[in-house]
């Protein structure tokens, strides 16, 4: 080849390659739909939280983002996204939920550090749902175990509010709050196997439970404090007891790199991220029933979460793990409690 056809050839190549270049950079900022793999209990939430991001982000960017929505039971949604579901973005109820995508290679080690509170972008309390006046007197858990008594959980194996229910009456009896001897891990388990004895039916999710609970099931149903709010909200008759002891519910949300790079969506989708931890999203959430993690929102809805003085945190009774192969390995604490139960009926 001639030194002329040479160069020729070249810029001709450049060229090509300025164009493809151009043409990405038109791609990434082009029209870009993000999926949310969400546990259920915030549905509503997010359902004005989006279209305000949306809003945000096209003012900011000028790009234009739409969103597929997936919401099921917190560990069921973790684990449809390790098998393959390509979430963009996984907002789950309990921190080994977004464990599980770590430990499959989809979510970066250090999420913790993409949102507000140590990747946690809402909170609420563990509390008991009951019909309008509180007929049963029920005022602690261990009402919840007494002859008659109707309870609704949902199940731990699919439902991550399930297992911070779990994880609010284990810790209340270890903690002393109950009947059970502090430091007693003996009567704490008595105490789980008395109110599981009395529970009418395990829905697969935290949503599912309360909507059995609405359609007249069962006298109590352990749930989301914002769960109770949110039905109230829509017109249901419902009033809830806070127990003397209760656990903090810390819900996480983080990029699920493996997919959201795949699609070329990974800036937006921090953009969510980042967008959550704002007052406007956080107002959001609060509305819809979820104690925000932003200090000055928190402040502003002050008077619409009470305190609660016996409040712990999944720190206070060991961490993630040790919590999970306690009350969930196979024969745990939950295991041992639901097998003899099932015995005596």
């Amino acid at each position: 080849m001639s030194t002329g056809r040479s160069v020729a050839a070249l810029v001709s190549l450049s060229l090509i390659a300025a164009a493809c270049a151009s043409g990405s950079a038109e791609i990434a900022n082009g029209p870009l739909t993000l999926t949310v793999g969400a546990y259920t209990t915030p549905r509503e939430a997010y359902r004005e939280i989006i279209p305000a991001f949306v809003r945000d982000w096209k003012q900011q960017t000028g790009q234009t983002i739409t969103f597929e929505e997936s919401y099921l039971g917190s560990g069921a949604q973790a684990r449809a996204i390790a098998g393959g579901f390509e979430a963009d973005l996984a907002a789950l109820s309990l921190e080994p939920d977004l464990e599980t995508l770590v430990k499959a290679g989809l979510v970066a080690p250090d999420w913790k550090a993409s949102a507000l509170g140590g990747g946690m972008v809402t909170q609420s309390i563990v509390v008991i749902a009951v019909r309008p006046g509180n007929p049963k007197n029920i005022k602690n858990w261990d009402d919840l175990r007494r002859p008659g008594i109707k309870v609704l959980t949902p199940n731990p194996r699919t439902s991550g509010g399930a297992m911070w229910n779990l994880s609010a009456i284990y810790g209340a009896a270890l903690r002393g709050a109950t009947s059970a001897p502090a430091g007693d891990s003996a009567a704490a388990e008595s105490l789980m196997r008395g109110i599981l004895a009395n529970v009418a039916i395990m829905d697969k999710g935290a949503r599912e439970s309360i909507l059995t609970f609405e359609s007249g099931v069962g006298d109590a149903a352990i749930t989301y404090e914002n769960e109770v709010l949110v039905s109230r909200k829509a017109g249901k008759l419902m009033d809830y007891v806070i127990p003397p002891a209760t656990i903090l519910i810390e819900n996480p949300i983080a990029v699920v790199d493996g997919y959201a790079e795949r699609h070329g969506a990974t800036k937006a989708a921090q953009g969510f991220v980042n967008f959550l931890s704002t007052p406007t999203a956080q107002r959001l959430y609060a509305e819809h029933g979820l104690r925000p993690v932003h200090d000055s929102v928190a402040a502003e809805y002050r008077s619409k979460f009470p305190e609660v003085p016996g409040l712990f945190t999944i720190r206070d009774i060991g961490d993630w793990p040790r919590v999970t192969q306690v009350l969930l390995a196979p024969g745990g604490v939950f295991e041992r409690a639901s097998t003899r139960t099932a015995a005596t009926k």
